[in-house]
């Protein structure tokens, strides 16, 4: 079906630069029905109101296309390999620890052959930090992998939006803008944790899935005005985006929203060549390209590089 887009795609502006139970939860989503140091240098912006959200989240996309690191390619990697990965976030955290309704886990890091890692900045819903933050990003450096962040987005209650929705890049009188300002509070508080944890990413993931105990609404609109609040937060930031999903579970949260950015799609407890199938055109999540498939096996959420991804890892990817 044709999907709403923002303006114009994101994806000129961005392309440089988990489900039910996946990056969000303890392991990643099940298959959809149908078939789950310092921070880089910030502009630290907030635009001024304006009375038109999408055309200003287009502008903002284009001039985050300057921020994009320059990749420095690797001549004898083959463009074509599957690098294999792994994310962890608050699943991960020794037990006992987080918020009561996301209690830790203490699940198994990713495996030994894993060559990048991506971690989850909420411990679930947001605005609440992934306890052992601190810890995650000192495992990936401390065995000097590639790294990279994402953060799960969450529909904010009537309190939340009384607190957050009045300040921000929008004018904040209709409800949409408000709630686009309580996503980009959403996203600055995400900041605020990669800063604090001397976090480096060169993008962050935006993972849009169900989260259990932490509801979305029944207006995929109103939901997908908190995700243009969100990923206008990370673009001020200087951060590039992209977005976890599949195509199921983004349409019954944001309906026909297309961004147009990057894409890194789940494919459940399923198998890597399963993942790789993901990389293909028939699983486009809202318009972006393929850089990851993810799928669950041995405990762990795995990832690996879609075609052409592994010749630019720079692009995706810190290295610790």
């Amino acid at each position: 079906m044709a999907r709403r887009a923002l303006g114009r795609p994101w994806l000129g502006a961005v392309l440089l630069l988990g489900l039910l139970a996946g990056c969000a939860d303890a392991g990643t989503p099940r298959a959809d029905p149908s078939a789950d140091s310092a921070a880089p240098a910030a502009t630290d912006a907030t635009a001024s109101a304006g009375t038109d959200p999408q055309g200003d989240l287009a502008r903002l996309a284009e001039g985050a296309a300057g921020d994009v690191p320059t990749v420095a390619v690797s001549p004898t990697r083959d463009p074509a390999e599957a690098v294999l990965g792994g994310d962890v976030s608050w699943p991960q955290c020794p037990r006992g620890m987080g918020i009561p309704e996301k209690r830790t886990l203490g699940m198994p890091m990713p495996l030994d052959a894993a060559e990048y890692v991506v971690v989850g900045l909420t411990n679930g819903p947001g605005f609440h930090a992934n306890p052992c933050l601190a810890d995650q990003l000192a495992w990936v450096a401390d065995r000097h992998l590639l790294g990279a962040a994402y953060a799960v987005a969450s529909f904010p209650d009537d309190a939340t939006v009384a607190a957050h929705g009045a300040a921000g890049p929008w004018a904040g009188g209709a409800e949409l803008d408000r709630l686009r300002n309580t996503g980009y509070a959403q996203g600055r508080f995400n900041v605020a944790s990669l800063r604090d944890t001397g976090f480096t990413t060169p993008v962050v993931w935006i993972d849009v899935e169900p989260v259990p105990d932490f509801a979305w609404s029944d207006d995929p609109v109103a939901n997908a005005a908190v995700v243009e609040g969100v990923a206008r937060a990370y673009t001020d930031a200087g951060y590039a985006i992209g977005v976890y999903s599949t195509p199921y579970l983004w349409e019954q949260v944001v309906g026909d929203l297309a961004l147009g950015i990057p894409e890194w799609r789940a494919a459940g407890h399923t198998s890597r060549d399963e993942a790789l199938e993901r990389c293909g055109a028939d699983w486009s999540i809202q318009g972006g390209p393929a850089v990851l498939g993810q799928w669950v096996e041995a405990d762990r959420d795995q990832n690996v590089t879609c075609p052409g991804v592994a010749a630019e890892l720079e692009r995706w990817f810190h290295q610790y």
